[in-house]
C-alpha cells in the first residue's frame, strides 16, 4: 500500500509567461490563474504492479477460415483447424479450448490419438505437432519438421503408435508417435507402382489400413492409382489404375470392398476379389441426357461408406452436383438404400465426418450423426431420423451472422437482467431441431466460484443487436433485436443517393447501455440514433421521430488565404448560431431545390404508422441528422445518455446536439466553435472565399457510400474503408502535428419547446475519436469526416515530435505548417453526463455535460434541470455553454470522476420501471432517481471531486472545482491510444489503455503511476481498434477475426483462477472392448491380431531414417507443462505422479540406451565373425 500526498500550493498554476497547454497547466482559456486554496488530497492507493498480468482467457465464435476437422469417438470431443494455424477443441457446453501454432501455418489435417488425450496436427509448413490434451491449456509435446518433402495426408490407426504420412512426391513415411522420430521404413512411390509405369502417380491423397488385416495399407494416389501394400512382405498385393483422379477412399467394415470418389462426380465400388475393374460405377447426380450422354458433374471431394446392423449402409458424400444448374448451393448427399437426400448448405463445405458408435474399423459402424464443417458454420445432422434434422448448436457459432461492427462489454451487471433477457429471447428461438442430445459431449466443466453476471453486446452490419450472457467465461445468446424495424425499407434511388442504400444503411456504429435503468441507445451509419426502453409487455406504439440540422457549410471550411500571415481573432458575432426552422412533421419527405439537390431530409424514412412491438426493447425515439444543400449528414462520433437527467447528447465533426427525450425536444444544437463562446483558446483566421459546392457534395457523399467499399468483399467487418489513407508518411505526420483551425459550423440553438431534434452518446467505432485525414483531388474542398486519427495511422508509424504537438496549442494559423493540416475540423469525440462543477466559483455540484474534442479541448457545460417530476415534464432544461475549458494533447477519449478518497463516482440513473405495466390507481408512479454526489462521501476532504481525462497521448487528473491539474502522465510518445477506460480491479480503480502499437497499459488513480505495460498485439488492425473494450474485474475483449471474439484478462487474480474456470478436455474413460469375432472369422479373416508394427517399423528392424529428411523439435508442453497443470486440490498427488513419470521416463531412456548398446554389440560381433570367416582361409599375400 502506498500513500500519495500532493499539496496544492500554487505549483500547478501557470506563471504569467507560461504557455497554454503545458503539462502542468490546467487553467481555463490558457490564462494564468491564482493559486488555489492549499488542500491536502489523501488517497491511499492499493493497486501495485503485482495485481496485473495479461493473458488470454477464452475465444468465442466460429473458427475463422476453417481447414480441417477431427473427432474422438470415445472422448467425444471435436477439433477444428484453421488457415491461421489455430485449433479449436470443443466438448460439452463450457468445454471450449483454443490453441495456436506459433508458426501461424495453415492446419492441413488433424488426427486424434483416440482416448489417449492427444492430438496430431499437420500444418502447411510441413510440420507435424503432437498436442497434449490432458491439461486445461493444451501444449505441444513434440514437433517434426519435414525438410525435403511436403505433407499431403496422414493416417493413424486406432490404438497404434505409428503414424502413416503421405507426401507430395508419392512416398509414405512412418512416424513413431511416442518419440516423434521417423522410422527407417519407407514406402517409395517407385516401389509401390509397377516398373513399367511411365508416369508419376502423383501425391498421396489417401492412406488407410485394411479392416481385415492391419498389415495391409491402402495407398491412394491423386492420378487414380490405388495400391494395397503388404507391410510385412514389403510388396504390393494389387494395383489399380483408374482413369479419373481420386479424392477419397472409404472401406466397408469387413475389408472386402472399398469405395472411391472421383473428379468426374462418380463413385466406384471395388471388390478385392477382382481389382481389374470396379464392381460398380455410379453418378449419383449425373442424369442421362437426350443424346445418351451423362451430365458433367462436379468432383465428389469426399465419400464415407458406413454400415448399419439393421438397415442398408449409408453412403454420404459432398459435391458431385451437375454443372448445368447454375446457382445451386453446396450440398451434402445422403444415400441410404434407394433413398437419396440432398441437404443444401448456406456456405461451401470444407470437411465433414460421420460419427459412429464404435472406434473399431472392422465392426459394424452404426452411424448416428454427421458433422459438417462449412466455411462459416458448423452443422451436425441427426442420421437416426428419416428427415435428417439438425442438432441445435450450443456453441455461439453465429456471432458473425451479420458482420460485427461494434462491441460492448459489461461485467458485474445487475443479477436480474440476464434471466429476464433470456426469458424474452427464448420466445423467439427457432424450432425443428433434433430432440436428441448434442453428440459432442466430451470433457468436464463446472461453474467456478469466481463468477459474476457479465453481458456482451454486439452490433452488426444489418442493424441487428445481440445480447450475450458471458458469465463464467462462456457465451450464450440471450436476446436479439433488429433496429431496422423502425424504418421503411430503403428503395434504390437515382444517382449518388442510391449508393447510400446499396450496402448497409442500418449498420451499427456504437451502442450505449445502462443496465440499471435498462435504457439502450444505438447509433447507426446513416447518421441516426434510436433510443429504446425495456418492457415485459407488448404494446402498440407510434414511433416518435426528431430531425436535426447539424451540417457544415462550405463557407465554414478554413483554407489558406492571402492574409494567413496576419492572424487575428474572429469576431464572436460572425459565429453566432443561425436559427433554422424544423419540419413540422417528423416524417416529412423533405424538400429538393429546383436543381434537384437534397435538402432537409434524413437518410432513412421512419415508419409513420402505429406498430405492434413485442416484449423486450421497444423504440422510444428516433433521431436523424438531415441532408443540407445536397450534402449528406456526417457520421456521429460521440454519444452519451443519462436516464436520471432524461437527456441524450451526441456530436460529430460539425458540432454538438442535446435532446430531452422525456419532452422529445432539442435543447442544444450548435457548432463546436460556438460552444467556446468567449473562452476560445485558439487564434483563428477569417474564412476564405467559398469553394465549389458541387465538389463538396461529391466529397461528402463518400461519408456513407464508402463505409463498406471494396474491403467488404474481403473483410466487411473492417468497417471503415481504408481508401482515404494518404499515400505518403509526410502527410500523416503533418496531420498529427496540426495546429488548431477555426471551423464554424452551421449549427443552431433552439428552445426546449421548439421543434424536435436529435441526440446520442459518445463512442466511436474505432475506439479513439478524432479527425480523419482524407485524400483530396484537384478542386476538392478540404472537408473532413469526423473519424479518429487511429483510422489513418493504425498500421503506420508516427514520427512527429512531441514538441511540435505541444507548440500547436500556442501557434496561430500563421505558423509554418503545411496547408493540409489547416483543413481540419474540430470533432466532438467524447461526451459524459455527471454531477460536477461547471465553473471555478461553483460551491455545489450540478448536472454537467463534459465535452471532449479532437483538438484535445475539454468543455464543461453546466445544466439546470427541474427536480420536480411534473415540472421536469413541462419546464425547459437550460444549458450554459460558457463553462470551463481544459486542454490535453491529442483527441480526448474518456472522462471519469473520482471522489477525494479515490473511489469511482457513478453517473446518476433512474431505477427501471415498466412504462407498459398496468396502472395501479392507488399508487402514484414516480421516477426513482439514484444520485452519487461527489460531496457525499468525503466530509474530511471537503467538497470537490477528481476528474480523470484521457486523450490519445496523455492522461490528466484535475481537481474540481478549482480545475487544478494534480497529475499528468504522457502515455505514449511514438503511438496513440485507441481505447481507454476507468475500470474497477481488486476493489480499487485504474485507467486501462490500449495503444495502436499493441501495448496494453494500466495506470493507477489518481497518481497515474504505470502499473502494467505489455506489448500484447505485435500488429493491430482496424477491426481490433474498433472493437477493443475494457470492463470491470480486469477483463477486456476484441474481435480477433471477423467471426471470433477473444476475451483477455489483465488481472493477476483472474489469471490465478483461470485454471479452475476452464474445462477439462480429457476425462478417463475405458476404451470399448472389441466385439468377439468368432472362431471362423478369426480363422479365415487373416492374422490381423498378430501384426506387430514395432517389429516392422522399429529401429532394430528398419534402421534409422535419414537425418536430413526431417528434424525433431522438442515442445514446451512435456513434463514442464504437466507441472504447471498439476496444481489445485490434487496438486500433491499429481506432482507425485509426475515424479514417477519422470523416473519412469528416465528408466525407459536408460533401457533404450542399454538395448541400443546390446544391439550395437551384437552387430559388431556378427560383423567381426563374418570378417573372420572371410579371412580364415586366405594366405598372407591375398590381403
Amino acid at each position: 500500500m502506498k500513500k500519495f500526498r500532493k499539496v496544492l500550493d500554487g505549483l500547478t498554476t501557470s506563471s504569467p509567461g507560461a504557455t497554454v497547454g503545458s503539462p502542468s497547466c490546467g487553467s481555463a482559456a490558457g490564462t494564468p490563474t491564482a493559486a488555489p486554496t492549499p488542500k491536502e488530497i489523501d488517497v491511499q492507493e492499493t493497486l501495485v504492479s503485482e495485481n496485473f498480468q495479461l493473458c488470454k482467457t477464452v475465444r468465442h465464435g466460429f473458427p475463422y477460415q476453417p481447414t480441417a476437422l477431427a473427432f474422438d469417438p470415445v472422448q467425444k470431443i471435436l477439433a477444428i483447424g484453421s488457415r491461421s494455424g489455430g485449433v479449436r477443441i470443443l466438448g460439452r457446453p463450457g468445454v471450449d479450448c483454443y490453441c495456436q501454432h506459433e508458426s501461424g501455418a495453415a492446419v492441413l489435417q488433424l488426427q486424434f490419438l483416440i482416448n489417449e488425450g492427444a492430438l496430431v496436427s499437420a500444418c502447411a509448413d510441413d510440420t507435424l505437432h503432437l498436442w497434449n490434451l490432458r491439461q486445461r491449456r493444451p501444449a505441444i509435446l513434440h514437433s517434426l519438421k519435414f525438410n525435403r518433402e511436403r505433407i499431403t495426408f496422414c493416417h493413424l490407426p486406432f490404438q497404434s503408435k505409428w503414424l502413416y504420412v503421405g507426401t507430395e512426391r508419392g512416398n509414405t513415411h512412418i512416424v513413431n508417435i511416442e518419440s516423434f522420430v521417423l522410422s527407417g521404413y519407407v514406402i517409395m512411390w517407385n516401389k509401390a507402382i509397377e516398373l513399367s509405369t511411365k508416369t508419376h502417380p502423383g501425391p498421396v491423397v489417401h492412406l488407410s489400413d485394411s479392416p481385415k488385416d492391419e498389415g495391409k495399407l491402402l495407398i491412394g494416389f491423386e492420378s487414380g492409382t490405388i495400391v494395397q501394400w503388404d507391410l510385412r512382405g514389403k510388396k504390393a498385393d494389387f494395383r489399380i489404375y483408374y482413369d479419373e483422379a481420386i479424392h477419397s477412399v472409404s472401406w466397408h467394415h469387413e475389408g472386402k470392398q472399398f469405395m472411391c470418389s472421383h473428379s468426374d462426380g462418380s463413385l466406384t465400388l471395388w471388390n478385392l476379389r477382382n481389382t481389374t475393374k470396379p464392381f460398380q460405377v455410379t453418378f449419383p447426380h449425373g442424369k442421362i441426357q437426350k443424346d445418351a450422354r451423362k451430365e458433367s458433374c462436379k468432383p465428389i471431394l469426399k465419400v464415407e461408406y458406413k454400415t448399419c446392423r439393421n438397415s442398408e449402409p449409408f453412403v454420404i458424400f459432398s459435391g458431385g452436383l451437375s454443372y448445368d444448374k447454375a446457382g445451386r448451393r453446396p450440398a451434402l448427399t445422403i444415400m441410404h438404400g434407394k433413398a437419396i437426400t440432398v441437404l443444401e448448405m448456406d456456405y461451401p463445405i470444407v470437411e465433414f465426418m460421420v460419427l459412429c458408435e464404435t472406434p473399431y474399423n472392422n465392426e459394424v459402424q452404426e452411424p448416428y450423426a454427421v458433422v459438417v464443417l462449412l466455411e462459416k458454420d458448423l452443422i451436425v445432422v441427426d442420421l437416426t431420423q428419416s428427415n435428417y434434422p439438425v442438432f441445435e448448436n450450443p456453441y455461439p457459432m453465429d456471432i458473425h451472422e451479420s458482420p460485427v461492427t461494434c462491441t460492448a462489454y459489461f461485467a458485474d451487471c445487475p443479477p436480474d437482467i440476464i434471466p429476464i433477457l433470456y426469458s424474452i429471447g427464448a420466445k423467439h428461438k427457432k424450432t425443428g431441431y433434433s430432440q436428441k442430445e448434442w453428440p459432442i459431449s466430451g470433457g468436464t466443466w463446472t461453474l467456478g466460484s469466481h463468477t459474476y453476471p457479465e453481458i456482451i453486446i454486439t452490433g452488426h452490419a444489418d442493424g441487428s443487436i445481440k445480447f450475450w450472457d458471458a458469465s463464467a467465461i462462456t457465451l450464450q445468446m440471450l436476446y436479439k433485436m433488429k433496429t431496422s424495424k423502425v424504418f421503411e425499407k430503403p428503395k434504390p434511388g437515382e444517382g449518388r443517393a442510391a449508393e447510400l442504400v446499396e450496402e448497409d444503411p442500418f449498420a451499427i456504429q456504437m451502442v450505449s447501455w445502462c443496465p440499471q435503468s435498462r435504457m439502450f441507445c444505438v447509433v447507426g451509419i446513416s447518421a441516426h440514433i434510436i433510443l429504446y426502453r425495456f418492457s415485459k409487455y407488448d404494446a402498440n406504439t407510434q414511433i416518435v421521430s426528431l430531425e436535426v440540422r447539424l451540417q457544415c457549410d462550405s463557407d465554414d471550411v478554413i483554407s489558406p488565404s492571402e492574409n494567413e500571415n496576419n492572424p487575428s481573432f474572429s469576431e464572436p458575432s460572425s459565429h453566432s448560431p443561425q436559427p433554422h426552422h424544423q419540419h413540422q412533421h417528423p416524417a416529412s419527405p423533405g424538400s429538393r431545390t429546383p436543381e434537384g439537390i437534397k435538402d432537409s431530409i434524413p437518410c432513412l424514412k421512419v415508419k409513420d404508422r402505429a406498430v405492434r412491438v413485442p416484449p423486450g426493447y421497444q423504440s422510444e425515439l428516433v433521431i436523424q441528422l438531415l441532408w443540407v444543400d445536397g450534402e449528406p449528414p456526417q457520421q456521429i462520433t460521440s454519444l452519451d445518455i443519462n436516464s436520471a437527467y432524461g437527456l441524450l447528447a451526441f456530436g460529430n465533426c460539425n458540432g454538438l446536439a442535446v435532446v430531452d427525450y422525456l419532452q422529445k425536444t432539442v435543447i442544444l444544437c450548435m457548432s463546436t466553435l460556438d460552444l467556446y463562446g468567449s473562452t476560445d483558446p485558439y487564434q483563428r483566421l477569417t474564412r476564405s472565399p467559398r469553394r465549389n459546392r458541387q465538389s463538396t457534395s461529391e466529397f461528402c457523399m463518400r461519408g456513407l457510400s464508402n463505409f463498406y467499399s471494396d474491403s467488404k468483399k474481403r473483410i466487411r467487418t473492417s468497417y471503415q474503408s481504408l481508401t482515404e489513407l494518404t499515400d505518403n508518411q509526410q502527410s500523416i505526420d503533418m496531420e498529427r502535428n496540426k495546429s488548431p483551425t477555426s471551423d464554424h459550423v452551421n449549427g443552431h440553438c433552439t428552445s426546449p419547446t421548439s421543434q424536435p431534434c436529435s441526440a446520442g452518446k459518445p463512442r466511436i467505432p474505432m475506439g479513439p475519436e478524432g479527425p480523419r485525414l482524407t485524400r483530396r483531388g484537384p478542386g476538392r474542398p478540404p472537408f473532413r469526416k469526423a473519424q479518429s486519427a487511429a483510422c489513418m495511422e493504425i498500421s503506420l508509424p508516427v514520427s512527429h515530435t512531441e514538441e511540435s504537438r505541444e507548440n500547436s496549442f500556442t501557434r496561430s494559423r500563421s505558423s509554418s505548417v503545411s496547408s493540409i493540416d489547416r483543413d481540419t475540423k474540430e470533432a466532438v469525440t467524447t461526451l459524459q453526463f455527471g454531477e460536477s462543477y461547471g465553473r471555478k466559483n461553483d460551491v455545489l455540484p450540478t448536472p454537467c455535460l463534459w465535452v471532449g474534442t479532437s483538438l484535445g479541448v475539454v468543455l464543461l457545460i453546466p445544466m439546470s434541470i427541474p427536480t420536480d417530476q411534473e415540472e421536469r415534464m413541462e419546464e425547459p432544461v437550460t444549458m450554459g455553454v460558457s463553462g470551463a475549458v481544459l486542454m490535453l494533447k491529442g483527441s480526448v477519449l474518456r472522462f471519469s470522476f473520482l471522489d477525494c478518497m479515490g473511489a469511482l463516482i457513478q453517473p446518476p440513473y433512474e431505477v427501471w420501471r415498466d412504462h407498459n405495466a398496468p396502472e395501479d390507481p392507488d399508487r402514484l408512479r414516480r421516477r426513482k432517481l439514484v444520485h452519487f454526489s461527489p460531496s457525499s462521501s468525503q466530509d474530511a476532504c471537503g467538497d470537490g471531486h477528481l476528474a480523470v481525462v484521457c486523450s490519445e497521448r496523455q492522461a490528466k487528473v484535475f481537481l474540481m472545482p478549482s480545475q487544478s491539474c494534480l497529475f499528468v502522465h504522457n502515455i505514449t510518445e511514438s503511438s496513440f491510444v485507441l481505447r481507454a477506460d476507468v475500470v474497477s480491479v481488486c476493489n480499487s480503480v485504474c485507467l486501462a489503455c490500449f495503444c495502436a502499437n499493441g501495448h496494453v497499459m494500466t495506470l493507477s488513480l489518481p497518481s497515474l503511476r504505470p502499473l502494467m505495460d505489455v506489448n500484447y498485439l505485435p500488429l493491430t488492425d482496424m477491426r481490433i481498434a474498433r472493437t477493443f473494450y475494457f470492463t470491470n474485474g480486469g477483463q477486456a475483449l476484441y474481435l480477433s477475426s471477423p467471426t471470433e471474439v477473444q476475451r483477455i484478462t489483465y488481472s493477476q487474480e483472474m489469471c490465478d483462477n483461470l485454471q479452475e474456470m476452464l474445462g477439462e478436455l480429457f476425462t478417463p474413460i475405458e476404451t470399448p472392448e472389441a466385439q468377439n469375432r468368432g472362431f471362423l472369422k478369426g480363422f479365415f479373416g487373416g492374422n490381423a491380431h498378430t501384426f506387430d508394427r514395432e517389429e516392422l517399423f522399429g529401429e532394430a528392424a528398419a534402421g534409422k531414417a535419414s537425418r536430413s529428411l526431417a528434424q525433431h523439435i522438442p515442445g514446451q508442453g512435456g513434463v514442464e507443462g504437466m507441472k504447471v497443470a498439476a496444481s489445485g486440490v490434487v496438486g500433491e498427488l499429481a506432482r507425485a505422479r509426475i515424479a514417477l513419470d519422470e523416473r519412469g521416463q528416465r528408466l525407459g531412456e536408460l533401457e533404450e540406451r542399454t538395448a541400443l548398446m546390446m544391439t550395437s554389440a551384437e552387430s559388431f560381433s556378427k560383423h567381426a565373425h563374418e570378417l573372420m570367416l572371410k579371412c580364415k582361409d586366405k594366405k598372407w599375400y591375398q590381403f
